[in-house]
């Protein structure tokens, strides 16, 4: 229970007054305390026994803010674990900056007690967060009835390794592995890479375009449509730093460069859950 303070009613109460003294005593504490917000004069002089409370301090971080990428917001600064240094996150993406704002450090932190990578640690969260938050309807999927693994893959229509992949499909599958599709064209917008994404998600079957377009067959390029999800893939595997295809992110936001071997793939992934345990 929170003591406001001893009321005129409590103590009217305490007394055991008759009803008219309480309410008289509660009309002229009420009278007084209109008297004194209608004349400040009025009002009773400050207790100097009682600390008047300091100021909050400003946020450190707003100043810091002015030394980042534009866009970057208060709170993709947080403090990090060594005392004085701020961790800075766009995307995936982590680096640290010393609260002076005097040095920045792009790099991986360690424990050294534990040998954890306290960096990767952050940046396997933030993938998981940014792939979980795209519906896989926004996706293009190849996979068995009961899969084991799932991956999420950024991939170039005309990639040589993508397409290697691609040609594996069936082997994935076989060994329990289910393939998640994002566009990611590495030459950028208005080039034939994106256009044939374009083209492929707006094929009646998908899949199939995806598979003809990887096989190099000729594509209809006129044959685009409205909402594609290209540019928002693109710029949502540029947050989590893939730089080139096919660029693999498993399901504990593990991230794996470049193709792989399917029986490799498969064992890979499994030394990364292991790690994890």
């Amino acid at each position: 229970m929170v003591r406001i303070g001893r009321s005129p009613w409590k103590f009217a109460l305490r007394a055991k007054a008759p009803l008219t003294a309480v309410a008289l005593i509660i009309c002229t504490a009420a009278l007084s305390a209109a008297a004194s917000a209608a004349d400040p004069a009025r009002a009773p002089a400050a207790d100097p026994a009682r600390p008047v409370p300091a100021e909050l301090p400003a946020d450190p971080r707003v100043a810091l803010l002015k030394r980042l990428p534009a866009g970057s917001k208060v709170e993709d600064l947080q403090p990090s674990p060594i005392p004085g240094i701020y961790q800075f996150t766009q995307g995936a993406d982590i680096s640290y900056l010393t609260a002076d704002g005097k040095y920045f450090l792009d790099g991986n932190l360690y424990d050294m007690e534990s040998r954890d990578n306290l960096t990767e640690a952050l940046r396997v969260r933030a993938r998981m967060a940014l792939i979980g938050a795209v519906p896989e309807s926004q996706m293009l999927i190849f996979g068995p009835k009961n899969p084991l693994y799932t991956i999420t893959v950024f991939t170039d229509v005309d990639c040589a390794y993508c397409r290697k992949m691609h040609s594996e499909m069936a082997e994935l599958n076989r060994l329990g592995v289910r393939v998640r599709y994002m566009f990611f064209p590495r030459t950028g917008p208005n080039t034939d890479s994106w256009k044939k994404a374009e083209v492929v998600w707006c094929s009646p079957n998908r899949n199939e375009a995806l598979t003809r377009a990887k096989t190099g067959a000729q594509m209809d390029m006129s044959k685009t449509c409205d909402a594609t999800p290209v540019a928002r893939e693109y710029a949502l595997g540029q947050s989590i730093g893939v730089r080139g295809t096919p660029a693999i992110v498993t399901e504990n936001g593990d991230y794996i460069a470049g193709y792989m071997p399917p029986r490799e793939l498969v064992d890979e992934i499994k030394d990364l859950q292991l790690a994890k345990r």
